[in-house]
C-alpha cells in the first residue's frame, strides 16, 4: 500500500542561505530564506529556534521543522529541546561536548540527552561532528557502545560522514567500506546530514558552477544510495527520513573559488530526492 511506502523529507539549514544578498547588498532576512526553501520544493528548514516569528512564517509557507543546538552540560538540555518542540516536532540535532570531553563524560551527558528527550518526547540525535565528544569515530562508536552497555539499546545518531572521511583520509574506493561500520546504529536514525566529501575535504561543490556535477560528487552518489538501502533494509523509525543536504557558504566549510552554496544545496537536494526514489523503486 502507498501508505507504506517510506517518505523522505529534505531539510534545509539556515547557514547554507547566510551569503545570499539582496540587489542593495543586504543580507537575506529569515522569511527570504525560508521563502526560498518553500520555493525550491523541499520541506522542512532547521534553524535557531530563538529566531523571531519563526513558528509564525514556516506556518506561512508551509514547512517543517527541525531544531539543533549545542550543549555543554546537561543542565541546557531541558529549554532547548523545549524551546525547539515549542515550533514543531521534527528530528533535533545536537552537538555535545568538546573535542577533548572524554569518552566516560560523553556516555554520562549522552544518556542524560536521551532521557531528556524521552521525558519530552523529542526525537534528538547525537551528531557526529567534528570539535564535539564524537570528534572520532572511535569516540562516537566508544559513546554509541557505552550508552548501550548500560541502557540497554543505542542512542540516536546524525551520522555526518563527512567528518570522519577527512579524518581517515579516505578516497571514493572505500567510503562504504570504511565509514559504514555500524550499520544498525545508522538505520535507527531519521537525520542524516548529508554533506558531499572527499578525504582532503570536509566539503566539496556539486557542481562545477555550469549546472554539471563535479566529478567528487560523481563520486558520492554511490555512497548516497547505498546509505538509503542499508537504511530502508532496517527498521525504518516513522518511516521518514529527514535528510539535510548540509553545504556550508563561503565562510569556513566552502571556499571563494565554490559555486553558491545554496545554489548548489537545490541541486543537491533534487538528487537526493532522485536517488531515493531509485532506491524505493528497488525495494
Amino acid at each position: 500500500m502507498a501508505a507504506d511506502i517510506p517518505s523522505i523529507k529534505i531539510i534545509i539549514n539556515d547557514w547554507t542561505l547566510r551569503n545570499q544578498q539582496n540587489a542593495d547588498g543586504s543580507p537575506w532576512s529569515p522569511e527570504q530564506r525560508i521563502q526560498a526553501v518553500a520555493d525550491a520544493g523541499f520541506e522542512a528548514y532547521t534553524c535557531p529556534a530563538s529566531t523571531p516569528g519563526l513558528k509564525e512564517c514556516l506556518t506561512k509557507y508551509g514547512l517543517r521543522f527541525g531544531a539543533a543546538f549545542d550543549a555543554a552540560d546537561a543542565a541546557q538540555y531541558t529549554a532547548r529541546m523545549r524551546d525547539g518542540l515549542a515550533i514543531d516536532t521534527g528530528p533535533i540535532n545536537c552537538q555535545l561536548g568538546d573535542h577533548d570531553t572524554p569518552v566516560e563524560e560523553a556516555i554520562g551527558l549522552t544518556i542524560g540527552l536521551m532521557e531528556e528527550a524521552e521525558r519530552q518526547g523529542a526525537d534528538v540525535h547525537l551528531e557526529m561532528h567534528r570539535d564535539t565528544c564524537t570528534e572520532t569515530p572511535e569516540k562516537t562508536y566508544a559513546i554509541a557502545e557505552g550508552f548501550k552497555k548500560i541502557k540497554g539499546y543505542y542512542p540516536k545518531i546524525n551520522f555526518d560522514f563527512s567528518h570522519p572521511a577527512s579524518v581517515k583520509h579516505l578516497d571514493a574506493s572505500n567510503y562504504i567500506e570504511r565509514l559504514f561500520e555500524n550499520i544498525p546504529l545508522f538505520q535507527q536514525s531519521t537525520l542524516w546530514h548529508m554533506r558531499p566529501f572527499n578525504g582532503h575535504h570536509c566539503q566539496v561543490p556539486v557542481t562545477n558552477g555550469q549546472g554539471e556535477f563535479s566529478p567528487e560528487y560523481e563520486d558520492m552518489r554511490p555512497f548516497i544510495r547505498q546509505a538509503f538501502d542499508y537504511w530502508l533494509a532496517g527498521e525504518r523509525p516513522n518511516n521518514e527520513l529527514w535528510v539535510c543536504p548540509e553545504l556550508g557558504p563561503k565562510f569556513g566549510y566552502g571556499i571563494s573559488c565554490f559555486p553558491d552554496s545554496w545554489q548548489d544545496a537545490i541541486v543537491l537536494g533534487n538528487d537526493i530526492k532522485k536517488i531515493w526514489s531509485e532506491a524505493i523503486a528497488s525495494l
